[in-house]
This record gives structure tokens, sequence and C-alpha cells, in this order.
């Protein structure tokens, strides 16, 4: 795991020294924008109908589903009576709950379950976001969002649904693997092509994402019940909502270790959209992200 850990921050490191040298005068969130936008339309749709269409699904599917989405619902509610006892506003509230609720399940944890476990990391990290998180993520992350944001009735929520691409991928994957139609073997080697691009891009977009700039001390009282919830409570209870479903051994550490990942990045956006606390978000991603490099190994000793 140490191994893996310090591969995975070479890569990172790497995005970080990009958005402070700026190769060719490109920008940080101008080659971010650019990198994501692939991986979201192509790469991850295609690693998603490849796993999906081979995986062995079943009633452990309905466990890591139930399990993630314990998980995430258990921290919204437990952050919200955390900045209500603050008497947070509401940009930093609304900023805090998804920092604090949703991981970073596919940029961070798909790296992580893969060097694990193989193709089976794949599938448990696939299953617990586009089964659960990445829902759960467009329906109720975007209504906290206009909640304690700006209000924004345009886009109705099945529409942003209907509008992600990887979910529409695990669909077809799904269906075809009901199906019992084989994977030919000429398409499982394109898809595998572009998904072996996945991971390396995830990482180095996800240094490009860090913000030093966001880190100072005024905002450490705010972010750090986020840290705690995120990298320590939400394991705990996907922990022992998992054994509950029945899942164990691999299928078991690799649901906590997904729990355990730190604050995804696509929240940004979201806080951007709605005008809630970006700068304090960032730094959420930011400061998890560099704990989750520790606390990761440890998760993965505790579960051995």
């Amino acid at each position: 795991m140490h191994s893996v850990i310090l591969q995975m921050t070479a890569l990172i490191a790497c995005g970080v020294g990009w958005r402070l040298l700026r190769p060719g005068g490109l920008d940080a969130d101008s080659t971010r924008l650019v990198l994501t936008s692939l991986v979201y339309y192509l790469l991850l749709p295609a690693l998603v109908i490849q796993v999906l269409w081979k995986a062995p699904l079943g009633i452990s599917s309905l466990g890591i589903a139930a399990s993630a989405a314990v998980g995430v619902l258990s921290s919204i509610l437990l952050s919200s009576l955390i900045c209500r006892s603050c008497r947070h506003d509401g940009k930093v509230t609304g900023a805090v709950v998804l920092a604090a609720s949703f991981p970073n399940v596919t940029y961070m944890g798909l790296p992580v379950l893969v060097s694990l476990f193989g193709d089976s990391g794949r599938s448990i990290a696939i299953q617990y976001d586009l089964f659960a998180c990445t829902p759960l993520l467009l329906t109720v992350g975007i209504l906290i969002a206009r909640l304690y944001g700006k209000q924004d009735n345009v886009t109705p929520l099945w529409q942003s649904l209907l509008r992600v691409p990887p979910l529409w991928a695990a669909l077809a994957g799904v269906m075809l693997n009901l199906s019992g139609i084989g994977l030919p073997a000429a398409l499982d080697a394109w898809l595998e092509m572009l998904a072996a691009g996945v991971i390396p891009l995830m990482l180095f977009s996800l240094g490009l994402s860090l913000r030093w700039d966001t880190i100072d001390a005024s905002r450490l009282p705010t972010v750090i019940p986020i840290v705690m919830l995120q990298l320590f409570i939400a394991p705990l209870i996907v922990w022992g909502v998992a054994q509950g479903v029945g899942l164990d051994g691999m299928l078991l550490k690799g649901t906590v270790m997904e729990a355990a990942m730190p604050s995804m990045v696509i929240g940004i956006v979201l806080c951007d959209r709605y005008g809630l606390d970006t700068g304090l978000y960032a730094a959420a991603v930011t400061l998890t992200t560099l704990l989750s490099l520790f606390t990761l190994p440890m998760w993965s000793g505790i579960l051995s």
C-alpha cells in the first residue's frame, strides 16, 4: 500500500508542479478542464462499460450501494447539525455539507482500489460511485447547493442525471451483463486501451485541482470537522453498514476504503454555480487529499 501511495503522490505532485510552472503558458484550471472533460465524456464511460459488462453483479452490488448511500446521507445529517450548532451562514454551510459528505470515490478511490484488488477493485469503485454517490450528488447534493446558495430552477434534477455519460455507460454495461451477451475480445481490447488513461489522468487532474492559497489558519476550525467526518467517521459508519448487509473480505475492505476517500473535486463546480464558499471547499479538498495519503494506509492496515 505504501508503494502505491508513493506512486499516486508522484502523479498528484506532477499536477501540482504544472499549476506552479504553467508549461507552455497553459494554466492549471484550463488544463484540468480539458483533461477532466476527456475522462468524463470518453475514457471513464469506456471503463464503466467494460467493467460492468464483465462484473459479477448480484446481491453484493446492492450491499455496496446501500453502504455508500448510508455513508453519504449520514455525513449530510451530521455535517448539517455541526453547521447549525456553529451558526455558519448559508454559503459556508452548503460548502461544508458537500465537502464532508461526498468522497472522491473515482478520481482517488479508483486508483487505490485497482492497486489493491485489480479488476475486482475497479468493479467495487464503479459500483460505489455510479449506484449511489453520483445519483445522490446530482439529486440531494444539488438540492443542498440550491438550499444554501443561489436558487437555480432552470434545470430540473432529472435532467442533471440524464447529462452524465458514465451513468448511461453504467446502464448499458448492466443491461449487457444481465443479457448474457459476451464481451467480444476486440471490443474488450479497445475499451481497455481507452480505460488505461483514466487513472493517470485522474490523479494528474487531482494535482491540478489542489489550491494551496485556500489554506489559512482562519479556515481550519471550519475544515477540521470536514476532515473528521470524511476521513474517520464516514468509514466507520460504512464499515458497520457493510457488515450488516453481509459484505466481507475484499468487498468489505474495498467498500470501507471508498468511504475513507477525501472530499470529491467536482463539488467545486457546484459551489461556483450556486454561490457557495468555493475557497472553503477548495481548502477542504486540498487538506483532506493530503491527509488521506496517511489515513488510507491506516485504514488498509486496520481492514487487513
